[in-house]
């Protein structure tokens, strides 16, 4: 069942971009979230934060004209947009700590349905650390999830209670799979939009946690 594989994600990130305005201030985590740079309107102007140090990063550079000491967390390459500033981490986190940052768009190995994230560690596989993904869904004032829907082994990674240690508890307030956009509100998680080509019952049918509607849901193209 599914979309192919060239396309998902950019799939993801292109709806997870209609969810900012002007104005926000933005961390992108590693992964699908470091796509949404791409996919932005022209008339919409956020500020991208990276917290190795960059603020107001823009999208990846053509192939080609990549410069190698101009990176993001996830060490790919990025651009500067005009007006953009470089500095060390501890400014960087300072900016996250502070409760600065709009909105943070992260990845998910498991995501409940009352917004608890599990994205650092699978116990007894080695990771190379835990990066600011626990300070950023922490301090975020919004946080926004983009994962596949299903894991490798076609499990919902929608799930009722998250199995994995936690990054954070009651943290994500949207998240943007491969199949579906949920909102997760205080009673319950709400099926917002199905992504096409997939059916409600698609959705239904392989996602764990419980979900909720509210009207109409919407079929994002």
């Amino acid at each position: 069942m599914g979309v192919g594989e060239a396309g998902y994600r950019e799939r993801i990130a292109r709806r997870a971009a209609q969810e900012l305005r002007t104005g926000m201030i933005v961390n992108l985590g590693i992964g699908i979230p470091t796509l949404v740079a791409d996919y932005i309107p022209a008339d919409v102007k956020v500020v991208f934060h990276a917290e190795n140090g960059i603020l107001g990063s823009g999208p990846r550079p053509e192939r080609g004209a990549e410069n190698p000491m101009l990176c993001n967390a996830g060490g790919f390459p990025v651009t500067l947009l005009p007006g953009a500033s470089c500095f060390d981490s501890v400014t960087a986190f300072a900016i996250i700590r502070q409760g600065l940052l709009d909105v943070t768009i992260l990845g998910a190995l498991e995501v409940s349905q009352t917004g608890d994230i599990a994205n650092w560690i699978v116990p007894g596989k080695r990771v190379p650390g835990m990066g600011g993904a626990m300070e950023l869904a922490q301090k975020a004032k919004q946080v926004m999830v983009l994962t596949t829907h299903l894991d490798k082994n076609g499990r919902s990674k929608i799930v009722r209670e998250c199995r994995l240690p936690l990054t954070a508890k009651g943290a994500a307030s949207l998240i943007i799979t491969d199949m579906a956009v949920l909102e997760v509100r205080q009673d319950g998680l709400y099926l917002r939009e199905v992504m096409e080509p997939y059916s409600l019952a698609d959705v239904i049918a392989v996602t764990e946690a419980e979900l909720k509607t509210d009207g109409e849901v919407a079929i994002f193209h």
